[in-house]
């Protein structure tokens, strides 16, 4: 099983139409093959500088790479995560 994890900060407030629309978007992820226990979560404590998070879990890491190369992946990317995110942290693990 393979976890993968993204720690992050957006670039709007969270009250935001924009950060709305992001996670609107990132919930989408969860409906590509492979993808389970997907989860959004947000930073409660003091402890590190990034507000939000997606985790999510595979089977396999060729689940992970097709997850990776999907069309859905990519275009969060590139019209929402690219443009929104000002800095983060991804850690994958076993």
């Amino acid at each position: 099983m393979i976890t993968h994890s993204v720690f992050f900060k957006l670039k709007y407030p969270a009250a935001s139409p924009k950060t709305g629309n992001f996670f609107a978007a990132a919930k989408e992820l969860s409906s590509i093959p492979g993808v389970q226990n997907f989860k959004e979560v947000r930073q409660t404590g003091k402890k590190n500088n990034y507000d939000y998070g997606l985790i999510m879990e595979f089977n396999s890491q060729e689940l992970y790479d097709q997850y990776n190369n999907h069309p859905l992946h990519t275009q969060f990317i590139e019209q929402y995560w690219i443009p929104g995110v000002t800095e983060f942290m991804e850690i994958d693990y076993e």
